[in-house]
């Protein structure tokens, strides 16, 4: 059982500047060669909790991990050292790539996937009822058997009360494992217990990478806007007037990428949409096709435009991805990648945050 006395064993401050605060939290260690993709909730009594993906079978995506836990009672400036297990590796391969969310009922749900083999990845539930302490068993969200692909913070929650998962398609049950992603939402209107797919969406022709690491934000008229990374130098969107049951053709968006996915989430405060990326407009080639700057921008205008571009990041040996987005009081707070070439470009979790003021400065 979890006691909150491990916040007593702080991460030590990290370095920062007036700006943005920077704290390398997770770094690999012995018999932990890779820590990643986790999502952040707020339990009733305060605390913040993050729960990750902690490999220990080695760096690659089918290692051998497990889902474990960290805390914060400080809004997340500091965090407890030693971390909890939360659901051990069940998959034959893996289990990684946390969603949480809080429901309707108060309940917390806890989205991940659970990977045996290339043709057999998806994306699992559980349900706490008790903060975190313990869990239902994991029930699976996936349409069909197949190989899917959903990011960390990626599961969403729409104002009607309907769960939706952006979900990538790699292969079908028995099928062989392809690199081209296929877009499609599983979707429930009853709390997790069964679940519905979407109408499919492909990437454009030509385009090895398809739809890739899809991400998803709820509009204010009540639509949905989708993201996703593609090698077409650019993130596509598309968007839904039905909740995520069916999709406009997906479109180059004017948001300028490398491979890589981009976050985005409504800022509560002002209602403006924020986007976390790896900026490529005008990139030069010290970080071309490289998952760095790391920058952020907002949106008044439900994501038709992007404003207030800043860099939180722009090593050129940096590798920045799967964010978590939080925001904390007056504060956003991130969770991503940030390897190099020395620690593994996946395998360090920093945390960074910054002031909502400084954003719209």
């Amino acid at each position: 059982m979890r006691t909150l006395l491990l916040l007593l064993l702080l991460a030590p401050a990290a370095a920062a500047d007036d700006e943005v605060y920077k704290n390398p939290l997770l770094p690999p260690g012995q018999n932990n060669p890779r820590n990643s993709e986790g999502d952040f909730i707020a339990l009733k009594n305060g605390i913040l909790m993050f729960v990750y993906t902690r490999f220990t079978g080695g760096t690659a995506d089918d290692a051998s991990a497990e889902l474990a836990a960290i805390y914060s009672g400080d809004r997340g400036k500091t965090w407890s050292l030693r971390y909890e297990p939360v659901v051990t590796n069940e998959g034959k391969q893996n289990v990684m790539s946390v969603s949480l969310l809080r429901l309707p009922e108060g309940e917390i749900a806890m989205f991940y996937l659970r990977k045996n083999g290339r043709d057999d990845c998806l994306p699992m539930l559980r349900i706490s009822k008790d903060e975190g302490r313990t869990w239902s068993d994991a029930v699976s969200c996936a349409p069909e058997e197949g190989y899917y692909v959903m990011n960390n913070d990626r599961a969403l929650l729409l104002k009607s009360g309907r769960l939706v998962l952006p979900l990538a398609r790699h292969a079908r049950s028995g099928g062989k494992w392809g690199a081209r992603g296929t877009f499609l939402c599983s979707y429930s209107d009853n709390g997790g217990r069964t679940w519905k797919k979407s109408a499919e969406l492909e990437g454009p022709a030509g385009s090895r990478s398809g739809l890739q690491e899809p991400a998803l934000v709820e509009l204010k008229d009540g639509g949905l806007l989708m993201l996703a990374r593609t090698d077409q130098g650019s993130q596509f969107r598309s968007t839904s007037t039905d909740g995520g049951a069916t999709w406009s053709p997906a479109e180059a968006s004017n948001i300028h990428s490398p491979l890589s996915p981009a976050s985005i989430a409504r800022i509560p405060g002002t209602g403006d949409l924020l986007l976390v990326w790896n900026d490529h407009e005008n990139v030069d080639e010290a970080h071309r096709h490289k998952r760095t700057p790391f920058t952020v921008a907002i949106s008044r205008d439900e994501g038709k435009t992007w404003e207030k571009k800043k860099t939180l990041d722009d090593d050129p040996d940096g590798w920045f991805c799967y964010t978590a987005i939080e925001f904390v009081g007056e504060k956003v707070l991130l969770a991503h990648c940030a390897g190099d070439s020395k620690v593994g470009h996946l395998n360090r979790t920093r945390m960074t945050s910054f002031d909502l003021s400084w954003l719209y400065k």
